[in-house]
């Protein structure tokens, strides 16, 4: 199920690659056409425009307000991205009894571990491909704000704070924060978890590098997108996923499943004692 989720994300990738690469890349204007150009580009670069209006002419202002008004029209997505990673987590252990129990890699008891862990992941009501979503939405989101800054004159020359928006901030400010707010988005995302392992360790701590990485190469505007995105995404694991807030919950139910179980221990020890007695 993970090599799908991944075959799924990586062609999703790829396909969008092609696709763009195909894309103009003259300036955009009102004579702009086609759906991608005169569609979703040329009306990304109005509403930055028009937003910025709102703040006296700050493009970046327009950028920020643009950003969080993106992540709140999809929020209903991430929602249930969530809510389907949760689920994932708790299943966990039981995913992991089955990789036990079907630990040859034989092909019919690699087939036989496919198929339970379908059924579980049935039974749970999770999509393990559900976390792909997100990725492919944002991706010609990302993509669509870059060319509108880009190809739109005013907002390629305009200027925010110590940075102009279409080139690399010359203090890696932004890098730094979008590094920052991305561990810290990670990590609170995988605080949450029943329990964590290598891989997710390593990618809490490996993406932030990434995306610094990468921010360091493109213009301070997409970087803007990301910072106010990773601190989106922040306050939304609180508010949704709150870390300390589920913990709290599974040792409660843990510790009611215990109780539980010592009742019914001290129920059958009572019924053995009393079958004692009449005989």
């Amino acid at each position: 199920m993970r090599k799908l989720k991944r075959l799924l994300t990586l062609t999703s990738i790829l396909s969008l690659v092609l696709f763009l690469s195909a894309c103009s890349n003259q300036p955009i204007t009102n004579h702009s056409t086609g759906i991608w150009d005169g569609l979703i580009v040329l009306n990304f670069s109005r509403a930055i425009i028009w937003l910025s209006k709102l703040f006296g002419n700050s493009y970046g202002m327009g950028i920020v307000i643009f950003t969080i008004i993106i992540r709140i029209i999809i929020f209903p997505l991430m929602m249930y991205q969530t809510k389907s990673m949760r689920k994932t987590q708790e299943l966990q252990p039981k995913l992991k009894a089955l990789q036990k129990k079907y630990s040859s890699k034989d092909t019919e008891t690699m087939q036989k571990l496919r198929v339970e862990q379908q059924k579980l992941y049935s039974e749970a009501g999770v999509n393990p491909v559900a976390g792909c979503l997100p990725l492919l939405v944002q991706l010609p989101i990302i993509w669509a704000l870059y060319q509108a800054i880009w190809r739109t004159h005013i907002l390629r020359t305009g200027h925010f704070l110590w940075f102009q928006l279409g080139d690399k901030d010359p203090y890696f400010i932004l890098p730094v924060l979008a590094a920052v707010f991305t561990f810290f988005s990670s990590w609170l995302a995988m605080k949450s978890q029943p329990e964590s392992n290598g891989m997710t360790s390593m990618m809490t701590i490996g993406m932030p590098i990434i995306i610094f990485i990468m921010a360091l190469r493109f213009s301070a505007a997409i970087v803007l997108y990301w910072v106010v995105t990773n601190i989106f995404q922040a306050g939304q694991t609180l508010i949704i996923q709150n870390p300390w807030k589920i913990k709290h919950e599974r040792e409660a139910k843990e510790k009611a499943k215990r109780n539980h179980e010592r009742t019914i221990q001290k129920e059958m020890r009572k019924a053995k004692r009393s079958r004692k007695k009449r005989r």
